[in-house]
């Protein structure tokens, strides 16, 4: 039985430089359909070809590519979170919240490797 109960959706993020313009490029070139930009987030997102996974562009300014980060929906992140840290899993710094859109946190594999717990406050 799983530590966590996860959401059936992912969102792969990457760092880009110009999220309007990576956008455009992932609509024409990959037919992926813009669902929003938050410009005061600096943050964009699409809904990929494939059901439950979105690709989120995050504007860095210099981007580190190949450093795709899965994020993956739950319900609650503060129960999610708990339960994860309870099995000694690491995370980075706090738990990120941007009012009336989304909570963040990161937390990383054995390896190192990068993951994001992430909560949907538009609900």
């Amino acid at each position: 039985m799983p530590i966590v109960s996860l959401d059936d959706t992912i969102t792969l993020a990457l760092s880009v430089r110009d999220r309007h313009a990576s956008a455009e490029w992932y609509e024409k070139h990959l037919g992926f359909g813009l669902l929003y930009h938050a410009d005061e987030a600096g943050w964009s997102e699409l809904q990929t070809k494939t059901a439950g996974v979105t690709l989120g562009l995050g504007e860095q300014a210099e981007p580190t590519p190949g450093n795709t980060v899965p994020v993956f929906g739950v319900a609650d992140i503060a129960v999610a979170r708990a339960a994860l840290e309870k099995v000694d899993v690491s995370f980075d710094g706090a738990t990120e919240t941007i009012e009336g859109m989304v909570s963040t946190a990161t937390f990383y594999d054995p390896d190192g490797n990068a993951l994001m717990l992430a909560q949907d406050l538009t609900k």
